[in-house]
């Protein structure tokens, strides 16, 4: 019979000195609000498994006058975002409408494939996709040299981060590119494959690649520390059998019926006419949900359980990692601290409000 575990006040929890200043170092951002916008419905390169040519909303008209994107802006303003995310199809081909979200609303981040640069006063932080060496990329994007042109665009921009999407085909070449972007002073960090809705292609992830996939991060956290934005809670979340969604419950607007309070209020996926659909919105629309371990869905879903791991210090060590991993991700200049929790903990079950 299993010892019954002993109940902790949150003031309990925080008395450790290491997690109560990690603790106020990352609630001084709980004012963050995000919310999406697909920037344009062009791409330069067309990727296999691609979630933005899913769905609806690659067809919607795409408006490029500055002063509708200035009002809208204003209006996300108003009603309290904070954080703007841009995406669709590939951002870098507008970047005078980029301009505009930077200067209405100056913290945010850019999806990108890095094939073009991002002019340096959008003081964003970059996200440029990576999805194996240039040889996979180049099978699976169409798109030749693309870390090579990545690393000239992008060498010593402090905005950059280098986001490697693991697939079952590509695990073995993460070391790879780890040690280029390691050389070359830059930061990394992971996501996984999701796949789309109705996708069954060979980038879908298996019982066996996510296993494979878990021990391949815990190597390159290990050995590239100063480079490798991650915690091994960020690995258990995201490499495990189970969804995001399954595991804690996904509070986008998709899969969250309540308006109330948190994501299910604040959130919007904008699409390319300026318009959004609270029944798809989410952060990366059109992806199966119960395959879902997006490091962006990850970033909103983990981090709004707070109440759920604050049950004992080691538990709420391991949330308080993801969500300085996050910060680390996210936010430009954020300056991520070392691993309090270096063990692998489960994901604790629990119900809150959404």
């Amino acid at each position: 019979m299993t010892a019954p575990q002993p109940e902790y006040k949150f003031a309990e929890i925080i008395a450790d000195p290491l997690i109560r200043e990690r603790w106020e170092k990352v609630r001084q951002y709980f004012f963050l609000r995000e919310s999406t916008y697909d920037m344009t419905n062009r791409c330069n390169i067309r990727c296999e498994g691609c979630y933005y040519f899913s769905g609806e909303k690659q067809f919607a008209r795409e408006n490029r006058s500055q002063a509708d994107w200035r009002t809208l802006l204003e209006g996300e303003k108003q009603r309290g975002i904070t954080f703007v995310v841009l995406a669709g199809a590939e951002p870098s081909l507008v970047p005078e409408l980029c301009a505009v979200c930077h200067q209405v609303i100056p913290l945010g981040a850019i999806a990108t494939n890095g094939i073009r640069p991002i002019p340096r006063e959008i003081d964003y932080r970059i996200h440029i996709s990576v999805w194996g060496n240039d040889r996979s990329s180049e099978r699976i994007r169409k798109a030749p040299d693309m870390l090579v042109r990545q690393l000239v665009n992008y060498r010593e921009d402090p905005r950059a981060l280098f986001v490697y999407t693991f697939t079952p085909d590509n695990i073995g070449e993460a070391r790879e590119v780890s040690r280029i972007l390691a050389d070359n002073g830059q930061q990394l960090t992971f996501n996984m494959f999701s796949a789309p809705v109705g996708y069954s292609g060979p980038l879908r992830h298996s019982r066996e690649s996510l296993l494979r996939t878990r021990e391949m991060m815990s190597e390159l956290l290990e050995e590239y520390p100063q480079n490798v934005l991650f915690s091994p809670y960020n690995i258990v979340a995201h490499t495990a059998e189970q969804s995001l969604h399954q595991l804690f419950s996904c509070s986008y607007p998709r899969q969250n019926p309540s308006a109330a309070i948190g994501l299910g209020k604040s959130f919007r996926q904008y699409r390319t006419d300026l318009q959004w659909d609270r029944q798809a919105a989410c952060c990366v629309p059109d992806t199966d949900c119960s395959d879902c371990r997006h490091y962006a869905a990850g970033s909103a879903v983990v981090t709004a359980r707070m109440y759920r791991h604050a049950t004992d210090p080691v538990t709420f060590s391991a949330w308080l990692d993801y969500m300085d991993t996050y910060l680390a991700v996210w936010v430009t200049g954020y300056p991520k601290g070392a691993t309090l929790c270096p063990t692998y903990i489960n994901p604790p079950a629990g119900k809150e409000r959404p």
